[in-house]
C-alpha cells in the first residue's frame, strides 16, 4: 500500500538528511494535536503488535517501530522536500527524534498511534 503511495510523490532526495530535530518537531506537533496522522495500510498498532507501522502527516511519511504494543523508536521519516532521517542503532544518544520527546509527548503518540 506504502509503496503504492510513495510511487506517486515525486520524491527528489536531497544530499542534507533531516535532524533529529525536525523529525521530532514533527511528532511533537503530532503529539499536541496540531497535526493529524492517518496510518498507511490496512493494520493497526495492536495488529501489529511487534512491527513496523507507517503513517502520514502533511506530506511526512513517519515509520513507527511497535515493541509488543509498545512505542519503540522513529524508524524513518521522510519530509515533502525528500530529505530523510533513518534510524541506526549505532546512533548517538538524541539522535533518535523520540529521545527529544517529553515524558507527556511519547505517551500521547503512542496512545494516538495505538487508537489510529
Amino acid at each position: 500500500m506504502l509503496s503504492k503511495w510513495i510511487s506517486k510523490v515525486p520524491f527528489i532526495l536531497s544530499p542534507k538528511p533531516l535532524t533529529a530535530r525536525e523529525a521530532y518537531q514533527v511528532l511533537r506537533d503530532i503529539a499536541l494535536g496540531i497535526r493529524t496522522m492517518c496510518r498507511q495500510g490496512s493494520q493497526s498498532w495492536t495488529e501489529i503488535y511487534c512491527g513496523l507501522m507507517t503513517v502520514e502527516v502533511d506530506g511526512w511519511i513517519i515509520t513507527f517501530y511497535n515493541d509488543c504494543n509498545t512505542l519503540d523508536y522513529c524508524d524513518s521519516c521522510y519530509g515533502p522536500d525528500g530529505r530523510a532521517y533513518i534510524f541506526d542503532s549505532f546512533q548517538r544518544y538524541g539522535t533518535d527524534p523520540m529521545e527529544l520527546l517529553s515524558t507527556w509527548e511519547y505517551a500521547q503518540l503512542g496512545k494516538l498511534l495505538s487508537t489510529s
